[in-house]
């Protein structure tokens, strides 16, 4: 019997942007979070209601999300002094997308009790 040529295929790699972005949305509260904060400013203990999320888990993410360059913190002197924390361009245009994932659930996913 005649060996068959090897046949060679081209590995198949994800997106590295994609990669990125999943990097960040796929940390929990993350995505509902830059949601929450597509509705306006708001100040820490108003998210944390929103989300149910503990402070420290807020507190961390909050950091991060500023850190990337999605959130910023503003304070505002008092007194008492304020701080806001709202979507920085980069955060404001990554709105629909999200829009568009929260659609792409309610039309796929399994509803939730």
């Amino acid at each position: 019997m005649k060996a068959q040529p090897a046949v060679e295929h081209e590995p198949r790699v994800c997106d590295a942007a994609l990669s990125a972005v999943f990097e960040v949305l796929g940390k929990r509260w993350n995505g509902m979070l830059l949601s929450v904060l597509g509705q306006g400013p708001a100040g820490f203990s108003a998210i944390a209601r929103s989300l149910g999320v503990s402070d420290s888990v807020l507190s961390d993410r909050l950091s991060e999300l500023t850190r990337l360059g999605l959130v910023e913190r503003t304070v505002e002197p008092g007194p008492p002094v304020a701080v806001t924390y709202g979507l920085t361009d980069a955060g404001v245009a990554l709105l629909p997308s999200l829009q568009s994932l929260g659609q792409w659930a309610r039309e796929n996913l399994p509803k939730r009790g």
